[in-house]
């Protein structure tokens, strides 16, 4: 059996792109303009990813395990983000004395064991690897800078694996999660992005942490998570997304064999990514590229460049220029961190 590229229609569907006319793309050229389009814009991003869907509760948070270490002590906890969904995660606790903690939400990515590889579990081999190969453990970098952090585990990952991704602590359950969820209305994006905002719900209820100080940042998909739910959720004051910024067409239509939990319904229809991170505005957000990260596309850079512009013409709407920093370094796929730990700390613990 043979095929013929005649009758291939990849180049038809990068065409529709094309096409499309992004409803919801930053037009505004004002303040009052860049607000009304912000309340419309979330409403539709979170009926996209099906956010509506999802139920609150309690979180009936547990303790399960508290670990010394020589600065600080790790700890083993879950909530209920749904009444039948539990996420665990790990709490690092400085040993640093403060009365109330900044606090640094730091989403994994893939390839990380989800939560272990954040907080710096070397102690399993597969995990030490990847800290090593992309400077993951940044959940261990901004504890030592004072910082209370929390690594959770996103859906599909870590402890929190479907029956089919079992037997490899690297992998992830994205593709099953997606394929079960979007028929009934929801996708893997919301379902992460609604875990994120319960997160910060539990956050709030702790008496030794500043509500006013939250922070959430993370590579790759955990740049996804970053993204939206920081772009969704006011109560996060600064972001950092590395190695998730690129325009759609290149980076996930054109390359159409990344991870599915990069796939929303429709949302090519109303938004670029960089439309997305301008809804951060103007809260401080800073953006990690490296200059050749695969994840940029076919064009590299020049792929990354449009998404930065909108984002800065967001914040130069509202007056606050200062508030963005893109960082670009000489490398891959992997957490940088050289701008972005001064950029949280200044934001966060300084003020």
């Amino acid at each position: 059996m043979t095929y013929s590229e005649k009758y291939m229609i990849a180049e038809y569907l990068a065409n529709f792109f094309d096409r499309e006319n992004r409803m919801f793309s930053l037009k505004a050229e004002n303040k009052r303009q860049f607000f009304a389009w912000k309340r419309k814009a979330r409403r539709k991003l979170k009926q996209l990813i099906g956010y509506y869907k999802f139920k609150r509760c309690s979180p009936q948070a547990k303790i399960n395990e508290i670990l010394e270490f020589s600065d600080f002590v790790r700890i083993h906890m879950e909530i209920n983000t749904e009444p039948d969904v539990k996420m665990p995660f790990y709490v690092l606790k400085p040993k640093i004395r403060r009365d109330k903690y900044p606090v640094v939400i730091a989403a994994h990515g893939h390839s990380s064991g989800g939560k272990y590889a954040v907080a710096g579990r070397t102690d399993i081999p597969q995990i030490a690897e990847q800290i090593k190969h992309y400077n993951y453990d940044y959940g261990i970098q901004f504890v030592k800078e004072g910082f209370l952090v929390f690594c959770p585990d996103a859906r599909g990952f870590g402890e929190r694996q479907e029956k089919w991704a079992k037997g490899n602590i690297l992998a992830s359950s994205c593709l099953w999660l997606n394929n079960m969820a979007i028929p009934l209305g929801m996708t893997v994006t919301g379902m992460w992005t609604w875990d994120i905002h319960r997160l910060i719900d539990y956050i709030q209820t702790l008496d030794d942490v500043d509500k006013t100080k939250i922070g959430c940042l993370g590579l790759s998909g955990g740049g996804l998570q970053t993204l939206w739910a920081s772009a969704l959720d006011e109560r996060i004051k600064c972001a950092v997304i590395s190695g998730y910024m690129y325009g759609y067409k290149e980076s996930l239509l054109e390359m159409c064999t990344n991870c599915s939990c990069n796939y929303v319904p429709h949302l090519y229809e109303y938004m670029d990514m960089g439309d997305i991170a301008a809804l951060i505005a103007p809260r401080p957000l800073l953006i990690e590229t490296g200059t050749k990260d695969p994840l940029n596309g076919k064009t590299g850079l020049k792929n990354v460049y449009p998404q930065i512009s909108i984002i800065k013409r967001a914040y130069k709407i509202l007056g606050s220029e200062k508030l963005f920093k893109h960082d670009v370094f000489e490398g891959e796929h992997r957490w940088h961190g050289k701008q972005a730990i001064p950029w949280v700390i200044k934001h966060l613990m300084q003020k």
